[in-house]
Order: structure tokens, then sequence, then C-alpha cells
């Protein structure tokens, strides 16, 4: 069984508001009971584990667009990605929350969809790397290329992360530093453990997660 923090994304800024009453946790909580209307984004991704750049990225693109939140989403099965045994989904997830937990202005969703289409459907902006945004743009990943253009054409506002190898459009870009462009959690589970956030290092040197 999961965690109390996670939870399925809904369908409208509306709904991720009301969802976020389920949650214990209560920088959570404080965090969408606003006054306004909330704009906030979305960053797919397995963040297994997660990193500095992750963080940095999310960052970006809450000051860039203007977001009260960014939530970093986790699917229950990842698309094009092998299952992982170790660690296990709630150890994972307890890392990831820790993580975001200690900065202003983010949180965690976990949802069954795989699609970013889908996982995005009702958020303000959509967050990727620039090797997600090519991956997405890849047609080899639909039943044909219309399916493809509906799926992009159907995502909201983008804010993409550059990375080295990879190309986004200028008016798409986020400000993302040059000692961050490599930072990747592949790497990191190869043994750059320096780019985890300071919340999975510490978990690694208590646990031996991803090694």
């Amino acid at each position: 069984m999961l965690a109390d923090y996670s939870y399925e994304s809904g369908t409208s800024s509306d709904v991720h508001e009301h969802e976020y009453d389920r949650i214990k946790a209560s920088w959570q909580r404080d965090s969408v009971r606003a006054s306004h209307p909330q704009r906030i984004g979305v960053y797919p991704g397995s963040f297994n584990p997660p990193t500095i750049a992750h963080i940095e990225i999310a960052q970006a693109a809450r000051s860039t667009h203007g977001l009260d939140r960014v939530d970093l989403a986790v699917s229950l099965s990842a698309l094009g990605k092998a299952d992982v045994v170790q660690p296990t989904l709630d150890e994972r997830l307890g890392v990831i929350e820790a993580s975001v937990a200690a900065v202003d202005g983010l949180g965690l969703v976990v949802t069954e969809h795989q699609l970013i289409a889908d996982i995005a459907d009702g958020y303000h902006v959509v967050v990727m790397g620039a090797d997600k945004w090519h991956q997405i743009n890849d047609v080899s990943w639909y039943r044909d290329a219309a399916e493809r253009d509906a799926a992009i054409a159907s995502l909201p506002r983008l804010a993409l992360a550059p990375r080295t190898g990879f190309s986004v459009p200028d008016e798409h870009r986020l400000p993302v530093g040059a000692d961050l462009l490599d930072v990747s959690s592949s790497a990191v589970r190869a043994g750059l453990a320096e780019w985890m956030t300071p919340q999975a290092r510490a978990h690694y040197q208590g646990t031996g997660a991803w090694e």
C-alpha cells in the first residue's frame, strides 16, 4: 500500500487543490490554501533518485512561469522504464517527499497515468527535460503521427530544461545552469552520489540504496 502522501492528480487545477486536502504533511496542505486561484505546474518523471538538477529545474519553472507550486509527478508504472525492484516504490517516494518538503513551492503526486499528456491534464505548465521532449516527439511511441500531434497539442504551456545533446525551442527553454546539463539519475546510480539531493544522499549513505 502506498503511503499517505500518494494520490493521483485530478483533471483541473481545482481538483488538484482538493486532492491536497488528503495529504497529512502540513507543508503541502498550507501550500494550497491560498486566497487566489493557484497556478500549478507538473514535472513528470521517475526521480530515481531525485537530483539537484530536478530541484533546480522545478524551481526555475516556478520562477519563470509565475507558478504557486510545481508537482513532481511519479507514475506507478513509468512508460519505457524497466520495473524497479530496489529501492521499493514506497522507499523512493519517501525520499522524493523529503526532497521536495525542503523546498518552498514543490509538491509530490503519484498517478496511474503514463503519458505526459494525461499526467499534465489540468495543469497550467508541464516541465520536462530536453531528452523527454525529444522522446514524446518520436512517433514510435504512438499509433501514428496524427496521434502524436494531437497529444502534443493537448499539452499545457511547456517549460523545457536543456540537456547536452538535445535541442529545445528557445521560447520554451528554462534558464538552467550549464553545470547541471549533464546531471541525471542514471549517472547518480552509476556512482555520482554528489548529484543526489541532500535527502537522497542521506538515505543512500544510511541504506546503500541505488548501489
